[in-house]
């Protein structure tokens, strides 16, 4: 066995993979497939073709192994939402960008700007699959068309790295934060001379594949039903879910969709991920959700806005330059206000020590973390720790005895 298949398999061993697809790009012989339970991971199609330094970039770049928190220069310090050197809000000024981005198009808007304009000659990113919507799939934009036909999130597995043409000169890449950040760490030994541009969003996890054929079988469409287009978010802000199938069409607001069918199944490494607001991107966008007198978000129909940060020097000049082409439009942002609008977010990143120290104690290793500022806010609530702590325990040690994940 070679020193990346050796790699994989503890990853995989310890149900710690997160789906990105980096392997396949170390060793050509790994493919990424949708397992039993629904997730993105690698399988050996052919004998190893592991590059030379497959095991090094493996061993500091596989999120599954190890994530280093990213410090640009410059940068203001936010221990719940990652460091940033300028944030806004943000929208698409063409109104069909817009209305089919799942928070105001400005992500989509800025793809179609950068292969406009010629600053990216391609990107990699995510859409759904031509031949069968269900499922979502690693996508080369090179057209404003299809950076149209790509827009809104997809809430389903989809290994974005395995796609081999993210590595050629002249690209960026949109991803979920996991992949990039899998990308910010290998990108100097796989791409030295052209690294591309990151663009990613916050995260709040991967369900399971089979979460959205539940929930289309809820609605009435079937798993040996035909379905000819399908989206998650978009078209509207936050958009629904929608599915056509023959002559029909149904539907799901977001609350149910996500809260009640999709959320519940993402996979273990997502429970335990410190990074799901992008801190290795250039750029990255979130929903800019309205608050109630709470202050928790609001999932009302409306014009959609992004909360856009940029992470880097890179990012920012990026963003100004899109928004001086007149493609987005920008205002401040609070980032207390963000902060407050993204409860998932923050809650996570507060609770993380708690959930790793919970799951290896019930005997599931998590992957290693360093720069993130866990114990500083775990101290800040000791006895919300040990709530968590206890809560993760009870949940792990039986699934884990029972092989379930």
């Amino acid at each position: 066995m070679t020193a990346v298949r050796a790699l994989v398999g503890d990853v995989l061993a310890r149900d710690a993979c997160a789906g990105c697809g980096l392997c396949t790009l170390l060793d050509r012989g790994l493919a990424m497939e949708l397992d039993a339970e629904g997730y993105a991971r690698p399988v050996a199609t052919s004998a190893p073709q592991e590059i030379d330094s497959g095991e090094r970039i493996m061993r500091s770049a596989c999120p599954g192994i190890r994530v280093d928190d990213h410090t640009a220069p410059d940068a203001t310090r936010d221990r719940l939402l990652g460091d940033y050197v300028d944030a806004w809000e943000a929208w698409a000024t063409d109104p069909e960008l817009r209305h089919a981005g799942s928070s105001g198009g400005a992500l989509t808007a800025v793809h179609a700007w950068l292969l406009e304009s010629g600053r990216a000659a391609r990107i990699t990113g995510a859409a759904a699959s031509a031949e069968n919507p269900r499922r979502t799939v690693p996508v080369t934009i090179t057209t404003r068309a299809e950076a149209l036909a790509a827009a809104g999130s997809r809430y389903a597995p989809v290994a974005t790295l395995s796609n081999p043409r993210v590595l050629e000169p002249g690209s960026a890449v949109v991803a979920k934060p996991c992949e990039i950040s899998a990308l910010r760490a290998a990108s100097p030994q796989l791409t030295p001379e052209d690294a591309p541009l990151l663009l990613s969003f916050f995260c709040a996890g991967t369900p399971s594949q089979h979460a959205t054929d539940t929930l289309l079988a809820g609605l009435g469409v079937p798993a040996e039903a035909p379905v000819s287009s399908l989206w998650y978010r978009g078209r509207g802000w936050p958009g629904r879910f929608t599915a056509r199938s023959g002559e029909r069409t149904v539907d799901a607001d977001y609350e149910e969709s996500w809260g009640s069918v999709l959320g519940p199944t993402t996979q273990w490494r997502c429970k335990v991920c410190p990074d799901g607001v992008g801190g290795s991107a250039d750029i990255v966008s979130a929903d800019s959700w309205a608050t109630d007198e709470r202050g928790y978000p609001v999932f009302a129909e409306g014009d959609g806005v992004s909360a856009f940060i940029a992470r880097t020097a890179r990012g920012r000049d990026v963003v100004l330059a899109a928004a001086e082409a007149g493609v987005i439009g920008l205002r401040p942002l609070d980032m207390a206000r963000l902060a407050t609008a993204q409860p998932l977010q923050t809650n996570r990143r507060r609770h993380l020590l708690a959930r790793m120290l919970g799951s290896r104690l019930a005997g599931r290793r998590p992957p290693m973390y360093r720069g993130f500022p866990l114990l500083r806010l775990a101290a800040s609530d000791p006895r919300t720790f040990v709530r968590v702590l206890r809560g993760t325990y009870r949940r792990v040690k039986p699934a884990r005895e029972g092989g379930a994940r």
